[in-house]
């Protein structure tokens, strides 16, 4: 060995020693909080911190859960169900829980200046609730995957001030309200806010009032859902104030939602609209397939252009490239006063008025 090589290992010696070469300190591992049935989600959802997971194992759970630490994902098991559903009334109400008082299943709860983000929650089912499966507010990132939202009392996945979020593979049926449901607030009127590219696919909603409602937002894409026996399959929503309500809805199959469903204060009967644009603007309807829709409220036909019940017109709308037949009164309708909305390149057989197809 050469006089260099000695040199050389003793200052690596030396390095090594000092603790000067250590490789640096590994991240804190994440966590993984295991909760058998009979056991508290909420006290495990407390006790984490971001980065960990709550993994539930198959069975029922009894209690909701408030979510408010980013970073945090909720599992249940992949293979057999994990079921979450109402506690009793003594419980909920001894729990001094938000959420269990709402009368939701899951909350995700942020606030304007403190955003709860990167949450995940997959593979639960959420049944009976007499208000929402699950509630968010004030996300970013939210991911809501392989959720089934089941018979509850309004929404089966519902969010308001959410932004960037991702609804893949869920399945919303037989709930009160729309099985998915995004707005940019609900407790006021307000112009449509930025959702900031918020995804809606591969969903399976059934059984509900309406499949999908997009309220008073921009900057969400709806596709590659399946949306089917509700009264009413989807819907964008805008108001009188400005901006009005825009999306991208594709690729969908929206098919005989002939459920018969009462008037509210706000709409008349619902039973077999496809996709409803209300008071909406420069949203792209492409490549959906809307079939076998069948009703006679006035808001039913395939895809339909309908005013706002507050007065908003939609406007500079495009309804492209759809297969749209079947179509109780209309399979194209245009009942709305607004400007600039064009309907091209569609497959269907009667619209309204005539000439579109």
């Amino acid at each position: 060995m050469t006089r260099r090589q000695i040199a050389h290992l003793a200052c690596t010696a030396a390095v090594v020693a000092t603790g000067l070469g250590a490789a640096a300190p590994t991240a804190a591992h994440s966590t993984v909080h295991r909760v058998k049935p009979g056991q508290s989600i909420q006290k495990a959802v407390d006790a984490a911190k971001p980065g960990d997971t709550v993994l539930l194992s198959p069975g029922v759970y009894r209690e909701s859960v408030r979510i408010t630490t980013s970073n945090l994902t909720l599992r249940g098991s992949g293979i057999f169900p994990t079921v979450i559903e109402p506690g009793k009334a003594a419980d909920r109400a001894a729990a001094g829980n938000a959420c269990a008082e709402a009368g939701n299943g899951i909350c995700v709860a942020g606030s304007e200046n403190r955003p709860v983000e990167r949450v995940t929650i997959r593979s639960l089912t959420l049944r009976g609730f007499t208000a929402n499966g699950l509630w968010a507010t004030w996300t970013d990132r939210l991911k809501i995957r392989h959720v089934v939202a089941d018979k509850n009392g309004k929404w089966g996945i519902g969010l308001e001030r959410a932004v960037r979020g991702e609804f893949r593979h869920n399945i919303t049926r037989n709930n009160g309200d729309a099985g998915l449901f995004l707005a940019n607030t609900v407790d006021r009127e307000h112009g449509s806010t930025d959702a900031r590219g918020t995804l809606i696919s591969h969903n399976l909603t059934s059984g509900n009032r309406i499949g999908i409602t997009v309220r008073r937002l921009r900057n969400v894409t709806v596709e590659r859902n399946h949306v089917t026996k509700n009264c009413a399959g989807v819907f964008v929503v805008g108001d009188e104030s400005k901006p009005r309500a825009r999306a991208t809805l594709r690729r969908n199959l929206v098919e005989a939602n002939n459920k018969y469903c009462p008037k509210t204060p706000r709409l008349p009967f619902l039973q077999g609209s496809g996709i409803v644009l209300t008071g909406a603007e420069e949203t792209l309807v492409e490549r959906n397939r809307v079939v076998d829709n069948v009703g006679s409220s006035p808001l039913s036909g395939g895809i339909v252009l309908f005013k706002s019940f507050v007065g908003a017109p939609n406007e500079q709308n495009e309804i492209r490239d759809n297969v749209v037949l079947r179509n109780g009164t209309a399979d194209l309708a245009d009942r709305d006063t607004g400007v600039g909305n064009s309907f091209t390149g569609n497959t269907c057989k009667v619209s309204e008025p005539t000439g579109m197809c």
